[in-house]
């Protein structure tokens, strides 16, 4: 039963995951790095790490989640933010493809608010608060 959950699980992630393996794919063409840990295929370098620094804050950003995918700025930066992210993943098997919309719409209401876009969203809180990072 668990083996099942599991696949069920990865399958209810997976089209974020192949977003994060095409991504992934370009990084690798133009210098990047790819990594097995676990469950989890991690990216980073060339132009994974371009696309990174070019986000809202990038350059800030140490590496982000897509489904069953993480991509990091470096090996390093992914050393470092691993916890964290292994809770998005986490979290993209229990929201699935409705995680993008839901993780967006928290962002827009806790900001509409008054509070941080991104520090006060449930979804990083619940990282932060699982990793014990802040």
């Amino acid at each position: 039963m668990q083996r099942l959950l599991r696949i069920l699980a990865f399958a209810w992630a997976s089209p974020y995951t192949l977003v994060g393996l095409a991504v992934g794919g370009v990084g690798l063409l133009t210098g990047g790095c790819v990594q097995r840990r676990g469950r989890i295929v991690e990216f980073h370098g060339g132009g994974v790490r371009w696309l990174i620094t070019r986000l809202p804050n990038g350059q800030f950003t140490l590496a982000l989640t897509l489904g069953h995918t993480v991509l990091g700025q470096t090996a390093a930066a992914l050393d470092i933010a691993r916890d964290h992210e292994l809770v998005h993943v986490r979290q993209y098997e229990r929201w699935g493809i409705f995680f993008g919309p839901a993780y967006v719409l928290a962002s827009l209401g806790v900001w509409l608010s008054g509070r941080r876009a991104y520090r006060d969203n449930p979804f990083e809180r619940e990282a932060y608060d699982e990793t014990g990072d802040d």
